[in-house]
């Protein structure tokens, strides 16, 4: 199985411009909602015809367009057998469970044939005795299953899932989540798979594809995302609360204008380094003055139930023309700080400073992020 994609399209400010090649595996797309990760599955569908590029899967080509011009080639949503389960999953609210599988079953099909085939993906879904049900008579998670059966009774090349848990509770995204897992195992294509949430990206992708503003930013196996990001956007979408802007000193050292401090990199430092990441736990409380250790006051401490959070802005140097508010907690949230330290008080608190106290905060040189763009 391969599929490869290189496409542009454009609607006034927003451009897609994404390239990618996929194979037997589930390859996530993360990034936040408007960036481009729902439209690059619909384009591939056949749903969007994109400005420029082409779709080529197992050596056919789906779609071929130069610039400026029609396109040359353009298969129907129909021709292209990929199947797309949508947010709100799409059934058809006048059919029955029955008739909404067989919908996704080729029209020459024998109706012994057909019904041999809904049977079986009722059977693999669990919704025996619902095939007469309607759509509104099933719950959410309900609904999912159909619209999964329907969509592998295509008996698709390429399986597609926009966001697939976002219209359910969590406990019922919960309890679909391992039968997820055993449909990815099962099917013998390539799985695209939309996500915002980053923790779900992990359970069910192989890679993962960071997109930002119509494009990919970084893209490989989804350990890659976590121990080296190539971008702020994947930076950010690993779960690193602490970014900021950095400027290069030297091999070992860059200067974070925002926070007013120079830190020492284990790394050699790119010539061309942009920004700056640590993770809230890998900060460490020093005794005093050391190599990337700087007074910091405790502006803010938030508590959890197995850790707490410590908002600290640095001393010493000017303060930045505007609050650095290089956070993804809610707006408004430590608005004041520089950066977050993430503290375990599963062994008691003691180690916990005040609110207004001065401590110092080490940065680990061999824990730092660098990107370059």
């Amino acid at each position: 199985m391969s599929l490869s994609v290189d496409i542009r399209k454009s609607f006034g400010s927003f451009t897609l411009n994404v390239a990618f090649d996929a194979g037997k595996e589930v390859l996530g797309f993360l990034g936040a909602s408007g960036c481009g990760k729902s439209l690059t599955l619909r384009c591939i569908a056949g749903i969007e015809t994109p400005d420029e590029g082409q779709i080529v899967v197992n050596g056919t080509t789906f779609f071929h367009r130069e610039a400026g011009k029609r396109p040359d080639v353009n298969l129907t949503p129909q021709e292209r057998k990929t199947a797309l389960l949508f947010q709100n999953y799409q059934l058809f609210p006048n059919l029955t469970v029955a008739q909404n599988i067989a919908a996704g079953i080729a029209k020459d099909t024998s109706k012994e044939e057909t019904a041999r085939m809904v049977s079986s993906q009722m059977e693999r879904f669990g919704l025996q005795g619902m095939q007469d049900r309607y759509p509104l008579q099933l719950s959410g998670g309900q609904q999912q299953r159909v619209a999964l059966a329907r969509m592998l009774a295509a008996n698709p090349g390429i399986l597609m899932l926009d966001e697939p848990f976002s219209a359910l509770d969590s406990h019922l995204k919960s309890s679909l989540e391992q039968s997820m897992a055993r449909l990815f195992e099962d099917f013998d294509g390539t799985i695209l798979y939309v996500s915002h949430d980053i923790d779900e990206a992990f359970r069910f992708c192989d890679r993962i594809a960071v997109v930002d503003n119509g494009q990919i930013s970084d893209i490989g196996p989804k350990q890659h995302l976590i121990e080296d990001p190539q971008s702020l956007a994947a930076l950010r979408l690993s779960g690193c609360r602490n970014t900021t802007e950095a400027v290069r000193v030297d091999n070992h050292h860059v200067t974070l204008p925002h926070w007013g401090i120079t830190v020492t990199c284990a790394k050699p430092v790119p010539q061309d380094v942009c920004f700056l990441g640590v993770r809230a736990f890998m900060l460490q409380q020093a005794p005093g003055p050391e190599e990337n250790a700087f007074a910091a006051k405790v502006v803010r401490i938030s508590d959890a139930r197995f850790d707490s959070t410590v908002a600290l802005r640095f001393l010493g140097e000017d303060e930045p023309a505007e609050p650095a508010g290089d956070f993804t907690d809610s707006p408004g949230d430590f608005t004041d700080s520089h950066i977050q330290w993430r503290v375990n008080t599963l062994e008691g608190r003691d180690a916990l400073p005040a609110e207004g106290q001065t401590i110092y905060l080490r940065i680990p040189p061999e824990k730092v992020y660098l990107v370059c763009r």
